[in-house]
C-alpha cells in the first residue's frame, strides 16, 4: 500500500534530492503538500524555510539551463497581460515576457512543470521559452496583474452600446428577461468590450471570432495583415456569438444562414464608432467579423492619403467640375471608400445636393442623402439612382458599378449635369475602360462622361524604427528605378520591428495611385476602339504615373519598403 500512495517527484523536486539538498522523504512531502495547498512543489518548500526562494530559483536556473531573471526590476504593465489566458496565469503562476515572432519567454518558477509548459503551448500556439524568477516575486506579479486585470473590466463595464435601426419585434422582450441576461453574461460582456476597445485604440480594420474543432481564436486585422490577440475558451462560443448577435440586431435562433448588422460602440458623447457585422456558419459554429467603421477617416483629408502633388491637383481638378464620372477602382480593401468619402466630405456644402447609394453606407455624414440598397426589397443601385434622379440632385455617388443597367443610368447622370463618383473592381486605370466596354457600354457614351480615373492600392508605412538598407542596384533596377533614379542620393529603408509596431516593423497604411484625367488623346483612343494597353502607352507620354511607380517614389521618400511596394504592386 506504500508502494502505491508514493508521490511523483516534479523534476526540481528528484534534482533536489539527487544534490543531496533534500532527503528523498522530504522531497515526497513537500510535492504531496504542495499538491494538496496549491502551492506547488517549489512553493511549499519555500514556505517549510528548507530554502529561500533566491537560492530555489538560482539552483533551477543553473540544474535546467534556464536564464535567471529578478523580475522586480519590472513593471507590471510592461508585460503583453492577454498573452497567456488568465486563469492558466493565476493556476500555474506563470508571466508572459515577451513575444516575438512564433516564441514566447515566459517567466516560472519550476521549469520542470511540463504540464503549465504544455498547456501554455497548447493555448497560445507558440514556443515556449522558461525564464526562471524567484516564487515569491512571481505570485506577486501574478496577483497584481490580476487585479489589474478585473480593474480594466470593472471599467470596460461603464463602456455603454447604442443601436443603428429600428427596434425588431424579437427584441421586444420584458426588461426583467434582459436583466438577468446582462447578469447571467456580464463577463462575457465586458470581455467583448475589451475586445473591441483594444481594436479600436490599435487601429484595426476588422475583428475576427472564429471557431475551430478544438479552440477559439480572435484575430484583429491591423494594416492589412491578420494578427491573432486571444484564444478564449471554447465552451464561450455560443455566448460570444449571441451577445453580438443581440447587439447587432441580428436573429440569434438563426444559426444556419448568414446574417448581416449593424451597431455602434459609444465611446463618449462626442465619439462613437460603427461596426458592420456578418455572421457566417461553419462547421464548428458561426464565425463573425467586425469591420469597424470610423466616421474620422473621411476627415482626414486628401493630403493624408497620400497623393502626389500632381495626382492631388489633378483630382481636385476633377471633383470641381460641374458634371461628369470620377471612378475609383481596385481591390477590396484598398481605401475606395475613404477616397471617395473624402472627396465627398470636400463637395458637402450647404448649396450642394449630395445623394448616395452602398451596399452598405459605411460612414455615415451629415449633410448627405445616404441609401442602402437592399435587393431582396427591389432596391438596388439601378432603382436609387432613378429615384436620386428625380431628387434634384448635384452630386451622385454609387458604390459600385455591378451590371449594365446601373452603368447605363450612371453614365446618362453624367452627361446630364450631375458629377457622379463610383467605384469599379480592375486592376489599374486604362483597364477600367475595357471592363466598361465589355459590360456593354457604348465607346462614345464612355468617352463623353468619363473624366478622371483613379487606381489605387494600400501599403504599409514603415515605422519610426526603420533602419537603412543596403539593396543592390540590379535589384532596383529590376523592380522598375531607373538608371538615373539609382544615383546614390536617396536611401531606401527596412522594417525592424519594436514595441509601437508590434515587431511587425510598419505602423499605419499609405496610398499608392495612379490617377488618370481622361484627355482628349485618351478619349481619342477610346472612340476608336483601342485596347488597354493604348491607353496606357498614351498616359505615360502624358506623364501619368502607374501603381508602381508610384510605390516606388513611395520608397524613394522612405515612407514604406521596396518589398512592400513589390507586394501590392505585384506586375
Amino acid at each position: 500500500m506504500a508502494a502505491t500512495a508514493k508521490t511523483a517527484l516534479s523534476g526540481l523536486a528528484r534534482a533536489l534530492a539527487q544534490s543531496g539538498r533534500l532527503t528523498e522523504t522530504e522531497a515526497e512531502t513537500l510535492s504531496r503538500e504542495g499538491a494538496q495547498s496549491g502551492n506547488g512543489f517549489i512553493g511549499q518548500l519555500v514556505a517549510s524555510g528548507k530554502m529561500s526562494a533566491r537560492d530555489a530559483a538560482a539552483f533551477a536556473s543553473e540544474t535546467f539551463g534556464y536564464p535567471l531573471l529578478d523580475i522586480s526590476q519590472f513593471e507590471a504593465d510592461q508585460f503583453p497581460a492577454d498573452a497567456i489566458d488568465k486563469k492558466l496565469m493565476r493556476t500555474h503562476k506563470v508571466v508572459a515576457l515577451k513575444k516575438r515572432g512564433n516564441r514566447l519567454a515566459v517567466a516560472i518558477a519550476d521549469p520542470s512543470n511540463l504540464r503549465a509548459i504544455d498547456e501554455i503551448r497548447f493555448q497560445t500556439g507558440l514556443q515556449v521559452d522558461p525564464v526562471v524568477v524567484e516564487t515569491d516575486k512571481l505570485s506577486a506579479l501574478v496577483d497584481k496583474m490580476s487585479e489589474s486585470v478585473e480593474k480594466t473590466l470593472e471599467s470596460l463595464s461603464s463602456a455603454e452600446f447604442d443601436f443603428d435601426g429600428e427596434m425588431g419585434p424579437e427584441e421586444e422582450a420584458p426588461a426583467s428577461n434582459d436583466a438577468q441576461v446582462e447578469i447571467d453574461d456580464a463577463p462575457v460582456v465586458r470581455f467583448i468590450q475589451k475586445i473591441l476597445l483594444d481594436a479600436i485604440n490599435e487601429g484595426a480594420s476588422d475583428v475576427h471570432f472564429e471557431p475551430y474543432e478544438k479552440y477559439y481564436r480572435i484575430r484583429y486585422r491591423t494594416d492589412g495583415v491578420l494578427r491573432e490577440i486571444t484564444q478564449p475558451p471554447l465552451v464561450l462560443r455560443e455566448k460570444i456569438a449571441s451577445r453580438i448577435k443581440v447587439i447587432s440586431r441580428l436573429d440569434i435562433s438563426e444559426k444556419r444562414v448568414p446574417q448581416d448588422g449593424r451597431m455602434k460602440f459609444v465611446l463618449s458623447k462626442t465619439k462613437a464608432i460603427d461596426f458592420r457585422v456578418s455572421t457566417l456558419p461553419t462547421l464548428h459554429g458561426e464565425k463573425i467579423v467586425m469591420r469597424i467603421l470610423d466616421p474620422s477617416s473621411a476627415m482626414l483629408g486628401i493630403d493624408a492619403l497620400g497623393y502626389e502633388p500632381e495626382q492631388r491637383a489633378a483630382l481636385m481638378n476633377a471633383i470641381e467640375r460641374p458634371y461628369g464620372m470620377i471612378l475609383v477602382t481596385g481591390p477590396t480593401g484598398s481605401g475606395k471608400t475613404v477616397s471617395l468619402y473624402t472627396c465627398l466630405n470636400l463637395l458637402n456644402k450647404p448649396g450642394v445636393n449630395i445623394s448616395t447609394a452602398e451596399d452598405p453606407a459605411e460612414i455615415n455624414l451629415p449633410g448627405i442623402n445616404q441609401v442602402n440598397v437592399n435587393d431582396k426589397a427591389g432596391l438596388t443601385f439601378a432603382a436609387s439612382l432613378k429615384s436620386f434622379l428625380r431628387q434634384d440632385p448635384d452630386i451622385i455617388m454609387v458604390g459600385e458599378i455591378r451590371d449594365l443597367e446601373t452603368a447605363e443610368i450612371s453614365i446618362k447622370a453624367a452627361q446630364t449635369g450631375h458629377l457622379v463618383l463610383s467605384t469599379l473592381h480592375t486592376n489599374d486605370a486604362p483597364t477600367t475602360l475595357d471592363r466598361m466596354r465589355n459590360m456593354g457600354i457604348a465607346a462614345f457614351n464612355i468617352a463623353s462622361s468619363v473624366i478622371l480615373i483613379t487606381a489605387q492600392r494600400l501599403a504599409r508605412r514603415l515605422c519610426s524604427c526603420k533602419q537603412p538598407m543596403n539593396i543592390p542596384v540590379e535589384a532596383l533596377l529590376e523592380a522598375g528605378f531607373t538608371e538615373a533614379d539609382v544615383d546614390g542620393s536617396w536611401q531606401p529603408y527596412g522594417p525592424v520591428g519594436c514595441e509601437r509596431c508590434k515587431g511587425s516593423g510598419y505602423k499605419g497604411r499609405v496610398g499608392i495611385y495612379q490617377v488618370m484625367p481622361i484627355s482628349d488623346e485618351i478619349a481619342h483612343i477610346i472612340m476608336t476602339n483601342g485596347n488597354s494597353i493604348d491607353i496606357a502607352n498614351q498616359a505615360r507620354r502624358e506623364g501619368v504615373k502607374d501603381l508602381r511607380q508610384s510605390g516606388l517614389l513611395k520608397v524613394r521618400q522612405g515612407v514604406t519598403s521596396l518589398a512592400e511596394v513589390l507586394a501590392c504592386t505585384n506586375e
